[in-house]
């Protein structure tokens, strides 16, 4: 994890989403421009509701091209390709296991417990969420997440996604 976030990193999550963010616990990882891209969020949001999503991607950039890949099918090939290949399945279940040691790590919460996300460990649900997972643990913990980071662009090759506000 990258860290704590500052009040200038919430801010730029603000941005990015539209709207204050929900139980942010540290910044797990920055886009190449310096913002944040994905945080880490507590499993119990403050108002009390459980969270199972640990890692959130919060860049529009990358989300958008995360969109286009799932409209293209991506989700449905890993599926089929999770069904067949044996390797790959175990690989996956053990993403499953350290996303939910990772957030065990954040704090535990028994309406979860046990519930990962993006499908894991059988399903291909949202990859977001393995992209992600790829970004926070790095290399090598999240294969179909990993699969999906050699599909995209640099999104922040260009400057942050969003403008701070200036006085």
């Amino acid at each position: 994890m990258s860290g704590a976030p500052t009040q200038r990193d919430l801010a730029a999550v603000s941005r990015q989403l539209g709207r204050e963010p929900r139980g942010v616990h540290a910044i797990a990882h920055r886009c190449s421009c310096g913002d944040p891209d994905v945080v880490t969020t507590e499993p119990r949001l403050p108002d009390g509701t459980p969270f199972p999503t640990l890692y959130y991607l919060t860049c529009p950039r990358a989300a958008g091209l995360i969109g286009t890949l799932e409209a293209g099918g991506v989700m449905r090939e890993m599926q089929e390709r999770l069904a067949t290949d044996p390797d790959l399945a175990a690989a996956y279940a053990a993403a499953h296991e350290a996303y939910l040691a990772s957030r065990e790590e954040v704090g535990h919460v028994a309406e979860i417990s046990g519930i990962s996300a993006g499908g894991m460990p059988s399903r291909v649900k949202c990859l977001h969420v393995l992209v992600a997972h790829a970004l926070a643990a790095g290399p090598g913990v999240s294969p179909l997440g990993d699969e999906v980071l050699a599909m995209l662009p640099d999104w922040g090759a260009s400057g942050p996604c969003t403008r701070e506000e200036t006085a």
